[in-house]
């Protein structure tokens, strides 16, 4: 498809569109949409060697200025949800990286995202999600207890070694596309899974008084790495309380173009955590970091002043303890380890350096670096469950980079990420291990080990 020569910035409203049928609510999508973010796209190109899809397909239509020109066709009426379309934009990852490669400052978030949405709302029947893939990503993965509950059987069948003996003799094939997914990224689910005291006090004097986000998904899989969040944030001064009316950040929800129950969830997480009351909310997973301060833009004018507030303390990990000026641990980590920007951390917050200090502070860490490190491994958020094919081409691309690192470990900020690159490097048989940085920063501080 041709590509649009860029029309003037100072239309700030989409022409008069042709009066004929839509399957699309054009007004619901302006209401959505500044038109002038359409326009900010000069369609130079820049940000192709950056798009995951683009570089896997090399379709001008996968790219993210083509995919500007297919939304902005829609927005103005000349173009309807095909097939075709919907395809080229289901396929975006939503990964960002193009905003950081963009130099006119486009807010591809902004513009892919109500599309998304959009998508959903207008999916004929055929192509809406499965009863079952609903089920999951709106009514099992957004809620910590239940997904704890699910993984019960799991940890039960681990503990006796029948998955493993499932996979090698082909049970698990027998298993829905969908749950066999999900059933290959489970992690080792032997580890703790207590609920964190509702407030843990500082170690030494006290610097800050912080409040911890567990997230859903992550909190119900790795647990064990809140614990080790918790427990370097009070090696470092901090009084951590953990609020216990804390909800899902909405993410799972939003991405998968469901508006509504992620607007109530950011009202409820608004509501949880008072911003007058603490320092910073502290968040370990890049994907409910972005989301978490995306808020504002998110929710309508009568909640911008609350949202606003809220969204000021929100701080990733890394972030707050290099602003904080992180204690040196003691404990030497003999080691090599390579590192993977997550892109909800990298492009959605711009947090690139942060996590890289910590992990150079630890005696003995060598850390190495990745090629291709901002490019998404495939993982997304639920986009793994939903486009598989890209999916695990992603993954395979990221795997071969990591394992020409030799590292040991990979650290990486996101448990989408940790998931998606844990099943790639069981896949190969490697004996690499991956990690979220606070674990690795949590055994230099003398804390309980990664089991």
């Amino acid at each position: 498809m041709a590509i649009a020569t860029p029309e003037s910035k100072t239309e700030s409203k989409p022409p008069v569109r042709p009066a004929q049928e839509s399957s699309v609510d054009l007004d619901w999508l302006t209401s959505k949409i500044d038109y002038r973010l359409y326009q900010d796209c000069v369609h130079c190109g820049l940000c192709t060697a950056s798009c995951p899809t683009y570089l896997e397909t090399s379709d001008e239509n996968d790219s993210p200025r083509g995919r500007i020109y297919l939304m902005r066709a829609v927005a103005d009426g000349r173009l309807d949800f095909s097939p075709e379309v919907r395809e080229h934009l289901d396929l975006c990852l939503d990964c960002r990286a193009c905003e950081s490669a963009c130099p006119s400052g486009v807010q591809y978030g902004k513009i892919i995202e109500p599309f998304k949405v959009a998508l959903q709302r207008t999916a004929p029947a055929s192509e809406r999600t499965s009863l079952l893939r609903r089920l999951i990503l709106h009514h099992l993965f957004p809620y910590s207890g239940r997904v704890k509950l699910a993984l019960m059987p799991a940890r039960l069948l681990q503990r006796v070694g029948l998955i493993n003996w499932a996979e090698k003799v082909g049970l698990t094939k027998l298993l829905p596309p969908t749950l066999r997914r999900m059933q290959a990224m489970l992690p080792d689910l032997t580890g703790s899974h207590g609920h964190l005291p509702e407030v843990l006090p500082a170690i030494g004097p006290k610097r800050a008084r912080v409040a911890l986000f567990l997230g859903c998904v992550a909190d119900a899989m790795y647990p064990e790495t809140n614990a080790a969040t918790a427990r370097v944030l009070q090696q470092n001064g901090c009084e951590v309380v953990v609020p216990r009316s804390q909800v899902c950040c909405g993410a799972i929800h939003y991405h998968s173009g469901v508006e509504e129950p992620a607007l109530e969830l950011a009202r409820q997480n608004i509501a949880a955590f008072d911003p007058t009351q603490y320092d910073a909310i502290i968040v370990n997973a890049a994907g409910c970091g972005a989301m978490l301060k995306d808020y504002p833009h998110l929710l309508p004018a009568a909640d911008h002043t609350a949202a606003e507030q809220f969204t000021a303390k929100v701080r990733d990990i890394s972030e707050f303890l290099v602003a904080l000026g992180p204690i040196k641990p003691t404990h030497s980590l003999p080691m090599k380890v390579t590192y993977h920007d997550a892109c909800h951390l990298c492009h959605g917050q711009q947090i690139r350096s942060q996590p890289r200090q910590l992990l150079a502070m630890i005696p003995g860490v060598e850390l190495v670096p990745l090629e291709e490190t901002e490019i998404c491994c495939g993982a997304a958020g639920t986009y793994n469950l939903t486009q598989p094919e890209m999916s695990e081409r992603l993954g395979i691309r990221k795997m071969d980079h990591l394992a020409a690192t030799g590292a040991e470990v990979v650290a990486t900020g996101n448990v989408g990420c940790i998931l998606q690159i844990a099943r790639k490097i069981k896949e190969r048989g490697s004996p690499m291990k991956v990690v979220h940085p606070v674990d690795l920063l949590d055994r230099a501080y003398g804390g309980e080990p990664k089991k």
